[in-house]
């Protein structure tokens, strides 16, 4: 029903992108079914992302403001978190990209945790 990306930026350990497989653009355009079922996986996704990260919390975000199309941001908020009451949003900071093996070893690790 989903997949599942690493947010291109990693300033926040283990941002994860949950992308809808099918086009919709609110909840309420799914059945009762799909709802459930999108829901256990967001569940699911946030339960290993909280447990891969050992996160002190999981911030979960449904906007679709900029591209309407059920996606959720599941944002692990750690015990090294430089705002941990702000909104990642909200947090300045500079652009954290993972690239070759750094990048292979997290998608590894997600897909692993995920499979």
């Amino acid at each position: 029903m989903t997949a599942a990306y690493l947010h291109e930026d990693q300033f926040f350990p283990g941002w994860t992108v949950l992308v809808l497989r099918h086009h919709a653009t609110e909840l309420f355009h799914l059945s009762q079914l799909e709802r459930a079922q999108l829901i256990d996986e967001v569940s699911r996704t946030a339960k290993e992302l909280s447990e891969e990260f050992q996160a002190r919390k999981v911030n979960y975000e449904l906007l679709g403001n900029q591209l309407p199309h059920i996606h959720w941001h599941l944002i692990p908020r750690l015990g090294t978190d430089p705002a941990p009451l702000k909104p990642v949003w909200q947090v300045e900071h500079d652009l954290r990209l993972l690239h070759g093996a750094a990048l292979e070893v997290a998608v590894s690790r997600l897909r692993n945790r995920l499979a």
